[in-house]
């Protein structure tokens, strides 16, 4: 399992995904599930990815090798819809064929979900959220983020904070205290958190940023986060048909 989010703000893109991977309790392994492709000047795509291990590392390989092969670089689209149909063809075809050639492990979930967001020259940012199936939706103003993987515990923070004119340092605090709910309620889902901003017409990631267990900032955040909920939870009136 794993947990990633993705915002569309008006000051630009967020990103945040976990990096913990299990084949059953025995088996816990760290794998980076951001992928960065930029040519500074001309676009920067970001794509997070939620699923099967080797269903998303072959598609990312497909997709790098289809821009090899055309010589046209993923930043080269007119357009972040065509890099999502492109990444979306790509999956349902590796989904496709992984499942005919081994038709033995019929019981094995291949599926993988993809966020890509990011911003080409001569258009806004753009954030969708590409299904196993190849099919995508957009982010929208009444939808700034989308999440992947096991989004039901950091969703609330999420719903009650994330709107287009917040700043992204609010963003990134609520990404994380959104975090810190999903790691704290699954243990499928862990440290180190990989965080990517990119802001509106820099046509590149303006700041990347790994979390690990050693990271300040987020031991302080927890901390502060955990006593705050307890101290405004000790504020709120009991039942008055409890006396």
């Amino acid at each position: 399992m794993t947990y990633c989010v993705g915002m569309v703000l008006d000051e630009g893109l967020v990103f945040a995904s976990d990096s913990r991977t299990n084949a059953g309790v025995d088996h816990v392994s760290t794998f980076c599930k951001m992928t960065v492709i930029e040519s500074p000047g001309q676009g920067v795509i970001v794509m997070l990815n939620s699923g099967n291990l080797a269903t998303t590392q072959q598609v990312i390989s497909r997709i790098k090798q289809h821009a090899i092969d055309t010589e046209q670089p993923l930043t080269s689209h007119s357009s972040m819809f065509s890099v999502a149909e492109l990444l979306g063809r790509e999956l349902r075809k590796t989904i496709s064929h992984t499942m005919n050639e081994a038709p033995e492990q019929s019981d094995v979930d291949f599926s993988a979900t993809f966020l890509v967001g990011g911003q080409l020259k001569g258009e806004a940012p753009r954030l969708f959220m590409v299904y196993p199936q190849g099919n995508f939706i957009e982010s929208t103003v009444d939808t700034p983020f989308f999440q992947i993987g096991e989004s039901k515990y950091g969703k609330p923070i999420l719903d009650r904070v994330i709107q287009p004119g917040i700043s992204m340092s609010q963003a990134i605090k609520c990404a994380l205290v959104s975090f810190d709910s999903t790691i704290k309620s699954n243990l499928s889902v862990g440290l180190p958190i990989d965080v990517a901003m990119v802001k509106t017409h820099d046509l590149r990631v303006t700041k990347r940023h790994r979390i690990d267990a050693d990271d300040a900032y987020f031991r302080d955040l927890r901390s502060s986060w955990s006593q705050g909920l307890r101290q405004v939870f000790g504020q709120l009136p009991d039942p008055q048909w409890l006396a």
